[in-house]
């Protein structure tokens, strides 16, 4: 039986995409754990070999505008769904990183594990390709929007970030539904 780890990667951020990471390994990977507990040089090498060696990787993105569109549990099950899309192979197990099922009906059977992503080696491949993947993206989006600092909290609420949404207002990346940008916006959707 496949066994698919899924986790997701920049749910609580307050800019940038929500991406959803799926992994099934072909072989045991040294090092797997949580993308969190790992640098960045570490998380950038044991990508290199996720993608080299599993069987199959998929990402699914929902960018902030979507993600304001149809609220934090559709985008995690659209995400979701995106990173599964390609998936193709029977019979499948899923295994998700907490105690949240945001899969779609179709996608069973499922196990959830908290903590799973230190856990699981396919949750822990799953989790380090798609910060890995958001990461990037953020680090590419500091240099359009260099005024927000993306590159040092990558979206997240920090004192620094949301010291430079007081400055410069939000961006075409934040996500206006998430507090305190929510509190912070006129009716039109303009920074006040």
């Amino acid at each position: 039986m496949y066994l698919v780890g899924i986790d997701e990667v920049g749910r609580g951020a307050l800019a940038g995409p929500l991406v959803v990471g799926a992994v099934v390994l072909n072989q045991p990977i040294s090092g797997l754990r949580d993308s969190k507990v790992l640098s960045r040089k570490q998380r950038t090498v044991l990508n290199e070999l996720i993608i080299k060696s599993a069987k199959y990787v998929g990402l699914g993105w929902v960018s902030s505008k979507e993600l304001d569109a149809i609220g934090l549990s559709q985008a995690l099950t659209l995400a979701a769904t995106r990173a599964l899309s390609d998936l193709n192979l029977e019979p499948i197990r899923y295994i998700l990183d907490g105690n949240y099922n945001y899969l779609s009906a179709a996608h069973t059977p499922f196990e959830l594990i908290i903590k799973g992503d230190a856990l699981v080696p396919a949750i822990s491949a799953a989790s380090i390709v798609a910060k890995v993947a958001r990461d990037n993206y953020m680090f590419e989006l500091d240099k359009e929007l260099p005024e927000y600092g993306f590159k040092n909290h990558v979206g997240y609420g920090t004192k620094e970030h949301l010291n430079a949404i007081v400055r410069s207002g939000a961006s075409i990346e934040h996500r206006k539904s998430f507090e305190p940008l929510k509190s912070q916006l006129s009716s039109d959707g303009s920074s006040l």
